[in-house]
C-alpha cells in the first residue's frame, strides 16, 4: 500500500469513527525516543524516518512537523501533495489545529501517546475554534496497519551490581525516602530507562535502547509493583528482583492506576502520558505532577558507571581509528557506498566481541546527504562515496559497561578551501566548549554560545543543540541535562549542570546541498580547583578518544591554547589507543596523533 493510500484508509477509518482529524507521534505509551516496531505509527502512515516528529490527518488537508534536524530529510521522504511541511518549534501541533480547524470538528488524539501538557494545549487551541479534542479507546492507526508487527517478546536480562555501581534495593529505598520527602504514597515509573536503571535490568524490546517493556509503581516503603509480560521474566531476573518486587502482567497496568483512591500518587508530567494521570484520577488518586526521582539520580553517574564508560571508550575508540584507517585507504578508490561503510563499522565494533547494539541508527552520510544532521541512510537514498566529498560518519555502540557516541568527518580526497575553513571553525568551537570553567550550578542552555562563537563570527550556525545528555547502558539521549540555547530544536537547557553528568560536545556546520561537518566527543562534568576561587567550579573532562582529522583542520585559525588543547588530546588519545592496536592500525594512530 503506498504512502497516499495509507492516508485515504486513514481517512475512511476516520469518518466510520465519527472524526474529522487524528493527530499522530512519533513516540509509544512510555514516551521514548527510540520506538518498537510496532509502535512506528508516523512511519507507516507517512514514509517520515526520522526520530522525531508527529503529523496531523484532516479529511481535506495533513501535516508532518519535524524539527530543523529534519529538514531535508522530510522533504526527501514525504509527499508535499500530501503533507505540509510544517517546522517546530515555530509552529506547533496546537497551533496549527488553532488554526486549520472549523466550528464544530472532532479531531481524535490516543492518550497514550501524548502528555497531559500537549493534551491541554491541543484541548485549548481546538476550543478557540469551537472544536473538541476527543480521546480513542483504540488508535485509529492499528484498524488499518493490517501487518503491524508485535511488541518484542525478548526477556529481561540482569545488569549486575558491580556494573550498574548500587543495588536495586538501595535505589528503591531512596525513591521511598523522596516520596516520603513529598509526603507521597507512590511514584509511577513509566520511563523504560527509569525503570531499567532502578531495578538493574535490561532488554532488547526497542531498537539501540537496552530496555524492557514495562511499567513500575514503587511505594513510600520501597516495595514495587512491576507490570511486564509474564514471559519476559526468567529465573535468574525473578531472583534479582527479589520478594519486594511483585509482578504483574502489563496488560493489568491500567486497572491497577484505579486502586489508589485517596492516595497521593506521583506522575511526572514529560513522561507519564495523559492515560496514566485519567486513570489514576478516574480511581480517587490526588495525582502529583513532579519529575520521576529516578531522572537526576540516574544522570549523575557513580564512579562504576563512569569507570565502565571509560572502559567502552577505549575499545570504542580503537573500532574508530580502524574504521577511519579503512575509510581514508579504501573509500578514494571507489566502490564503497554510505551502507557499505555503516556495514564496515558494524563490523569492526562487533570484532570486539562485546558489542550489545548500536546506541542509535548510524548516520553514515557523504556529500549533500552529510547536509542533514539526522540522515538515514536505506536502500533507497544509499549513495557512492566519491572523490571530492566529506563523509560524515555519526555512530554509537552500546556496551554492558557504557553507551557511546562519536560523530568523525573524513574528506574523500583532497578537501577545498572552505570544508577546510568550516572544520576549523567547528573544531574551535568543539575546544571553546571542551575547556570552559563554569560555576557549579550553571545551566546547560548558558554553555552553548561557546560552542558558536567561532561560526558566528562569520555568519554561520547550526539548527541543532550543541550536547544531549547520555546513560549508563542506556538510551544515549538521556535527560535532564542538555547544552542549548532556546531558539534551537528541544528548547532551552535549563538543567543545572552537576559533577558526574555525562553530554555530548558536539557543534557543527551543515550547506545545503554539499556537505555536512560534526565533530562529537562525549564528556564529564568535573569539579575543577581553582586557587583563590570564591565559587565552587566545574569543567568537562573528553572522555571520548579518537583523532581529528589533520587535513581538515587550518592550524593557522587555532590560537595558541586551541593548538595546546588538540595536541594535549592527541597525545592522550595515542597513548591510551597504541596498547589496543598493532601493526598499519597503530602506525596510522601515531600519524593522526601527531603534534600540529
Amino acid at each position: 500500500m503506498s504512502y497516499s493510500a495509507r492516508l485515504a484508509a486513514l481517512r475512511a477509518e476516520l469518518a466510520s469513527l465519527g472524526l474529522d482529524g487524528f493527530v499522530v507521534p512519533l513516540t509509544d505509551e512510555h514516551m521514548s525516543e527510540y520506538v518498537g516496531d510496532y509502535a512506528q505509527r508516523l512511519g507507516w502512515l507517512t514514509g517520515f524516518g526520522g526520530s522525531a516528529g508527529s503529523a496531523v490527518v484532516l479529511a481535506d488537508k495533513a501535516a508532518i512537523f519535524t524539527d530543523g534536524r529534519y529538514t531535508l530529510q522530510v522533504r526527501e521522504q514525504v509527499s508535499g501533495d500530501d503533507y505540509a511541511y510544517i517546522p517546530v518549534p515555530q509552529d506547533s501541533v496546537a497551533g496549527w489545529l488553532g488554526r486549520e480547524t472549523a466550528a464544530g470538528q472532532r479531531i481524535g488524539y490516543d492518550p497514550w501517546l501524548h502528555t497531559r501538557q500537549q493534551v491541554a494545549d491541543m484541548t485549548a487551541a481546538l476550543a478557540d475554534r469551537d472544536a473538541e479534542l476527543v480521546a480513542v479507546g483504540a488508535n485509529p492507526i492499528d484498524a488499518i496497519w493490517t501487518d503491524r508487527p508485535a511488541p518484542s517478546p525478548a526477556v529481561m536480562t540482569v545488569q549486575d551490581d558491580a556494573v550498574a555501581g548500587e543495588s536495586a534495593a538501595a535505589k528503591r529505598a531512596r525513591i521511598g525516602e523522596w516520596l516520603a520527602e513529598q509526603r507521597a504514597d507512590a511514584v509511577v515509573l513509566s520511563a523504560l530507562d527509569s525503570i531499567a536503571w532502578t531495578l538493574n535490568v535490561r532488554g532488547t524490546d526497542v531498537a539501540h535502547t537496552p530496555v524492557a517493556l514495562s511499567y513500575a509503581i514503587v511505594h513510600a516503603d520501597g516495595e514495587t509493583d512491576l507490570f511486564v509480560a509474564p514471559d519476559k521474566i526468567t529465573p535468574e531476573v525473578r531472583a534479582h528482583l527479589g520478594n519486594a518486587v511483585r509482578l504483574h502482567d502489563r496488560a493489568a497496568f491500567e486497572g491497577y492506576l484505579t486502586g489508589f483512591a485517596g492516595k497521593r500518587v506521583v506522575a511526572d508530567p514529560e513522561r507519564a502520558v495523559a492515560a496514566i494521570a485519567q486513570a489514576l484520577e478516574a480511581g480517587g488518586a490526588k495525582v502529583l505532577a513532579l519529575r520521576d526521582p529516578v531522572v537526576l539520580t540516574k544522570a549523575i553517574k557513580n564512579p562504576a558507571e563512569v569507570a565502565g564508560h571509560r572502559a567502552a571508550s577505549v575499545r570504542d575508540g580503537a573500532a574508530m581509528v580502524k574504521f577511519l584507517r579503512w575509510v581514508e585507504s579504501e573509500c578514494p578508490k571507489g566502490g564503497q557506498t554510505e551502507l557499505s561503510a555503516a556495514a564496515r563499522l558494524l563490523a569492526f565494533r562487533e570484532a570486539t566481541g562485546l558489542l550489545k547494539d548500536t546506541s542509535f541508527s548510524t548516520i553514515s552520510a557523504t556529500g549533500a546527504h552529510g547536509a542533514s544532521p539526522h540522515y538515514h541512510v536505506t536502500e533507497e537514498s544509499n549513495a557512492p562515496i566519491e572523490l571530492g566529498q566529506l563523509f560524515l560518519i555519526d555512530s554509537g555502540g552500546q556496551y554492558q559497561d557504557g553507551t557511546t557516541d562519536i560523530t568523525r568527518v573524513m574528506p574523500i580526497g583532497a578537501p577545498t578551501d572552505e570544508m577546510r575553513d568550516r572544520f576549523t571553525r567547528v573544531l574551535k568551537g568543539h575546544i571553546g566548549l571542551a575547556t570552559a570553567v563554569f560555576p557549579d550550578g550553571t545551566l546547560g542552555g548558558h554553555l552553548d554560545s561557546l560552542a558558536r562563537r567561532p561560526l558566528w563570527e562569520v555568519g554561520l550556525d547550526y539548527a541543532h543543540g550543541t550536547g544531549h545528555g547520555v546513560g549508563a547502558y542506556l538510551s544515549v539521549h538521556e535527560g535532564p541535562q542538555r547544552i542549548a540555547a532556546p531558539n534551537y530544536p528541544g528548547g532551552a537547557a535549563m538543567e543545572p549542570l552537576r559533577a558526574g553528568m555525562m553530554l555530548s560536545n558536539e557543534p557543527g556546520y551543515y550547506k545545503a546541498g554539499e556537505y555536512g561537518i560534526r565533530i562529537e566527543n562525549l564528556v564529564l562534568v568535573e569539579p575543577r580547583e581553582i586557587a583563590g576561587a570564591d565559587r565552587d567550579m566545574l569543567g568537562f573532562e573528553t572522555l571520548t578518544l579518537c583523532p581529528i582529522e589533520r587535513t581538515l583542520i587550518v592550524a593557522e585559525l587555532l590560537t595558541t591554547q586551541e593548538r595546546e588543547w588538540l595536541n594535549g588530546y592527541h597525545a592522550r588519545v595515542a597513548e591510551v589507543l597504541a596498547a589496543e592496536l598493532e601493526g598499519a592500525d597503530r602506525d596510522w594512530l601515531l600519524e593522526k596523533c601527531a603534534a600540529i
